[in-house]
């Protein structure tokens, strides 16, 4: 179904919950919180996406979004465990989760436009104009949320010193 292996449905359904989750703590806390349960569920799933792509990737940039979305994910999650807690830390921590969501959704929805429907799919060309309309449209998603978070961090970050 699709043209997906047994291999690429493992990819596939391991990295599945990262998308609701992530979606989910965008809407409620308006960042990924690292510290969570869905936080805890995004990491594992996202980490299972990215180390699988290395098995199943037929485009060399997939190597790369993979190796950079692993190496993301670890400093979000990371970085606290360095610096120890802080403003600056919310910010990396905020900035590279949310490249990691990007970085998820970016391969998701070409691969979705390059499978579907199964047969006939939207998108056969990767210069195709609804495809690159489609990654741009996540790139503007990306930075108009980074800003709103940033601004947000800001915020908080002035209300809780005052």
């Amino acid at each position: 179904m699709f043209g997906i292996s047994p291999l690429g449905w493992i990819h596939t359904i391991g990295s599945l919950p990262a998308i609701p989750v992530a979606l989910y703590m965008f809407a409620r806390h308006g960042r990924i919180v690292p510290r969570s349960l869905p936080g805890s569920v995004y990491f594992v799933s996202m980490l299972i996406g990215a180390t699988t792509v290395f098995l199943v990737a037929h485009e060399p940039v997939s190597y790369g979004i993979g190796a950079v979305t692993i190496l993301i994910l670890l400093a979000g999650y990371g970085i606290e465990r360095i610096l120890g807690p802080g403003r600056v830390v919310r910010y990396i921590e905020t900035i590279c989760l949310s490249l990691s969501a990007f970085l998820l959704m970016l391969p998701t929805v070409t691969e979705i436009l390059r499978r579907v429907p199964d047969g006939h799919p939207l998108v056969t060309d990767l210069k195709s104009p609804l495809l690159l309309g489609a990654q741009g449209g996540l790139l503007a998603i990306l930075v108009v949320g980074l800003i709103a978070q940033i601004i947000y961090l800001a915020r908080r970050g002035k209300v809780a010193v005052n």
